[in-house]
């Protein structure tokens, strides 16, 4: 979707300035934070796409306006609530009012040290080989979902070319709202410098994007 999380080409914002050695938390709540993540993740109920798409849902003046992990607890919020583990008035009080879902697992303490090693795997095998080849050149198909996808704003309408076959994969835009994982092939496409930022771009410049198959055509 259209949501304040696509940032890339957008101008107003400022320049990136990372800090130097920068922390992994910059306060004690952000590691309970992450900690809450995990775990209500590991319930079952919700795929890493759904996540993501709850936290751009986020309202554009209070997703501007939050931290990482502000945003990363509204989006668990909103799906603690949607999948029926906890109320709005619940989330509120801190209390429980009444028994909600059953979560299919509950991350332990000592499971946490292979839970984070096994990762998320979104590789999966599909029929048929892949439509387009290495070199071959390509554009960006031009849609604006109000549903989740992993093609930037960008990078639609635009033409490049095939750099790599990457695999095949999980396809995020059906799997954030539980229509299956449906994986298709996923490619890297590498543009122009002039073709994503027009008259004035640094012809030197390139940008590259993975994009799955149905995100692209044939120039």
């Amino acid at each position: 979707m259209n949501g304040p999380h696509d940032l890339g080409g957008q101008m107003g914002f400022g320049p990136v300035a990372p800090e130097k050695n920068e922390p992994c938390f910059h306060a004690e709540w952000e590691k309970r934070a992450l900690g809450i993540t995990l775990s209500c993740g590991a319930f079952g109920a919700w795929t890493i796409d759904e996540s993501r798409h709850a936290r751009e849902n986020i309202p554009p003046a209070d997703y501007l306006s939050a931290s990482y992990y502000e945003i990363w607890i509204r989006g668990v919020e909103t799906l603690l609530t949607r999948h029926g583990f906890a109320t709005r008035e619940e989330l509120l009080s801190g209390h429980k009012l009444q028994d909600g879902t059953a979560p299919k697992r509950v991350l332990k303490a000592e499971m946490v040290p292979a839970v984070l090693a096994e990762g998320g795997p979104c590789d999966r095998p599909v029929d048929g080989e892949p439509r387009f080849a290495v070199g071959e050149r390509v554009r960006t198909r031009n849609f604006n979902p109000a549903t989740h996808t992993r093609l930037p704003r960008y990078a639609r309408a635009k033409a490049g070319v095939i750099e790599a076959v990457q695999g095949s994969f999980v396809f995020p835009d059906d799997n954030a709202h539980g229509k299956g994982e449906n994986p298709q092939w996923l490619y890297t496409v590498v543009f122009d410098g002039g073709e994503i930022w027009g008259e004035g771009a640094d012809p030197s410049l390139t940008v590259s994007i993975d994009a799955w198959e149905n995100y692209l055509e044939r120039a």
